[in-house]
């Protein structure tokens, strides 16, 4: 029996409702298969007031054994460094956070704003917001760049606006069944099981990223989201077209852009007007190139792209 608690700092509860979606394993699979006991979760938890208070202090004594703590939202420091702004259970959620992670085996931050701030730490960032570990691709965060849990794990970061479901409950299992030794991190501290390949990776538009056919309008069935209308898949390190949202999609296939945002720089160029939805280029060519490919390269490749593109690249290839 694994004892894990999860609380809410500065968010919007969108992992929480990703997470009550999960399949692979289900979040009551969790319970009454792989043996964990959820001591509260904000969406879940029966308790209110001094009992939920109770059992936080339970465990930061050790009279509850904490294995996993769960965080989502952002660790808010402000005003002025006293956390004031996000208080819980009579006290700042950050001192808790900082006490709780102390007492657990194993800490897990889910999203992006847990992770590395997400979208409330962008400039000029007026709650002074940051990730457990990380703020943005600096490391340090709400618990300092050398934290370690009593694993001897640092932060296990599943990032996501929101994270994919069974992500997180994989994750979880892994750790409570005693398996977390096998879970490699990757330099922001994300599980290398799904975070090594890119959103492109299985991507049903990879003949048309091939051959430089671009989409022009959202929902579309063919043609490259890439070239126009931003999109980050290439550039962006997770599964979402390998593990589908919902076992059947993801954003690609639905015609809409990967927005990058398993990554510490998501929203990239601060959600300023006119980048959110469109490709960011120098005389044609994007400002961001997919990973390995210079822009000389990128040049080359795409003439010669082009030029050997059949019709059929072209054509609606899902009329039905």
């Amino acid at each position: 029996m694994a004892n894990l608690l999860w609380l809410q700092g500065g968010a919007c509860s969108g992992n929480t409702m990703s997470f009550l979606n999960a399949e692979e394993p289900s979040a009551c699979d969790l319970v009454t298969d792989f043996g964990i006991n959820v001591l509260w979760q904000p969406s879940l938890g029966l308790e209110l007031g001094d009992d939920v208070k109770a059992i936080l202090e339970k465990c930061i004594s050790g009279e509850i054994k904490l294995d996993i703590f769960v965080f989502e939202g952002t660790v808010i420091d402000a005003p002025n460094g006293t956390g004031e702004w996000n208080r819980f259970c009579n006290r700042p959620m950050k001192e808790w956070v900082k006490e709780l992670s102390d007492a657990a085996d194993f800490v897990v931050a889910i999203g992006d704003c847990a992770t590395w701030g997400g979208i409330p730490a962008n400039a000029p960032n007026p709650t002074n917001s940051k990730g457990l570990q990380f703020l943005k691709r600096d490391k340090g965060g709400a618990l300092g760049a050398g934290f370690t849990a009593k694993s001897g794990l640092p932060v296990i970061n599943i990032p996501g606006c929101p994270a994919h479901p069974d992500w997180v409950t994989q994750i979880l299992v892994a750790v409570a069944t005693g398996r977390a030794g096998d879970l490699t991190l990757d330099e922001f501290q994300r599980p290398k099981t799904f975070f090594s390949s890119f959103t492109q990776t299985g991507c049903t538009r990879n003949m048309h990223f091939a051959y430089k056919v671009s989409t022009t309008a959202f929902g579309q069935r063919k043609g490259c989201l890439f070239y126009d209308l931003g999109c980050r898949g290439p550039m962006t390190h997770s599964p979402c077209n390998r593990i589908l949202w919902n076992r059947q999609s993801s954003k690609t296939r639905a015609g809409m852009p990967c927005l990058g945002c398993t990554e510490p720089e998501f929203p990239f160029f601060d959600l300023a007007p006119g980048t959110v939805f469109k490709t960011q280029t120098v005389m044609g060519v994007p400002k961001d190139m997919p990973e390995g490919v210079d822009k000389k390269g990128y040049i080359k490749l795409t003439a010669a792209a082009k030029g050997a593109a059949p019709a059929w690249a072209e054509e609606d290839i899902f009329v039905v």
